[in-house]
């Protein structure tokens, strides 16, 4: 007997649609008021971390319900693609972070989640435990950066940059390592 495959809207994927629906919402508070005011900037750091938690809890919801979807597994890399992207160009535009960051950041992110769709074809690219520290260490550097840090001890801002400096160091050795796994698992697909 074959078990029925879950429904697409389940919780799971409610989660990850709310995550989705809370950007612009988030983009709204952290440019309100010319992007500097304090209580804008705390309100938009608090939904950026609200949206941030929810990528654990729907991953978690879906496995251990089996709510696991081909949606929910198309919507979730959206969903941390555009609330990371989000507030990586809103910081630069504001002139919070370095526009060198959100390239580079979003270079790798963009080019890994195509890698992986060019992948699908050959086998997939695991999630890496690399990947998901990555993850969480972009979401901390972000959220410390949404902070009012011109309100904040100077050695706020020094914290923030060495914080986001590791994100981004982790983003790129996770990245080269993204590309090794994709060239071995085509070479081990390809036959001869």
């Amino acid at each position: 007997m074959v078990a029925d495959a879950p429904s697409q809207w389940n919780l799971a994927n409610a989660v990850t649609i709310g995550r989705i629906a809370l950007v612009p919402f988030f983009a709204v508070a952290v440019l309100a008021d010319g992007g500097h005011a304090v209580s804008w900037r705390l309100l938009a750091t608090g939904i950026f971390v609200l949206a941030a938690s929810t990528d654990k809890l729907d991953g978690y919801i879906a496995r251990r319900h089996n709510m696991v979807t081909e949606l929910g597994a198309l919507l979730d890399p959206i969903a941390d693609k555009l609330l990371v992207g989000t507030a990586l160009v809103i910081l630069s535009v504001l002139g919070d972070l370095p526009w060198w960051v959100t390239v580079v950041i979003l270079v790798r992110e963009l080019g890994i989640t195509a890698m992986r769709f060019l992948m699908m074809r050959y086998a997939t690219l695991p999630v890496s435990r690399g990947g998901k520290f990555k993850t969480v260490m972009q979401a901390i550097a972000i959220s410390i950066y949404l902070l009012p840090l011109v309100e904040l001890p100077a050695v706020a801002e020094v914290f923030a940059g060495i914080v986001m400096g590791l994100a981004v160091a982790i983003t790129v050795v996770t990245g080269a390592d993204y590309v090794r796994q994709a060239i071995r698992l085509r070479a081990d697909a390809l036959p001869g």
